[in-house]
């Protein structure tokens, strides 16, 4: 959802600044196969009742882990393109975060009461957590209820946020109004 939001953001920007959908759609991305097969893992590990199956715990895990592997090679294999080292240091945020505190990312119970979600147990390889490990990096803003779709989000996903925005934005290559103009010589100056 975060990178979503950001997409549509960074569309939002882009043509603010002048950019174009034309210019978007030339993005040349490296690796997309591997997030494909990132985010098939993800749903395979927890698929969030919407699939009639239940994968053990450490199954799942490994597999959540397993895709951040997945997503920091398109990151490196990307990371010309520009946004995407800030994407790649919201991930690394997150997976610090997770490595933490035993392979899910917690959330603090205000952020998740603040967003309205009930919450017990592993959801989605998230769980509450009152004290954890670097605290700072882990769910600690929520969405206000009346979102569509609120939920909380950490440091990591800020930055993910933040780095879709950029990617989308620069790719649809927006005028350049911050540059200052080189100056204009009158008629028959240089000759």
């Amino acid at each position: 959802m975060v990178l979503l939001l950001g997409v549509l953001l960074g569309v939002v920007v882009g043509l603010v600044l002048g950019g174009s959908l034309s210019a978007l759609a030339d993005l040349q991305l490296r690796g997309l196969p591997l997030f494909g097969v990132a985010i098939t893992l993800q749903v395979l590990a927890y698929p969030s009742g919407v699939l009639p199956w239940h994968v053990a715990d450490t199954v799942a895990t490994a597999l959540w882990l397993g895709t951040y592997g997945l997503l920091i090679a398109i990151v490196v294999l990307n990371r010309h393109v520009t946004g995407f080292v800030i994407a790649g240091l919201g991930m690394a945020s997150n997976l610090i975060a997770i490595l933490a505190n035993g392979g899910h990312m917690p959330a603090l119970p205000r952020a998740l009461r603040g967003a309205g979600v009930p919450f017990a147990g592993v959801v989605n390889n998230s769980v509450a957590d009152a004290h954890p490990h670097v605290a700072w990096l882990v769910d600690r803003w929520a969405a206000p209820s009346w979102v569509p779709a609120a939920n909380v989000y950490s440091v990591g996903d800020v930055l993910l946020m933040v780095g879709a925005i950029v990617i989308v934005a620069a790719a649809m290559e927006p005028r350049r109004w911050w540059a200052v103009a080189p100056p204009v010589e009158p008629d028959g100056a240089g000759d």
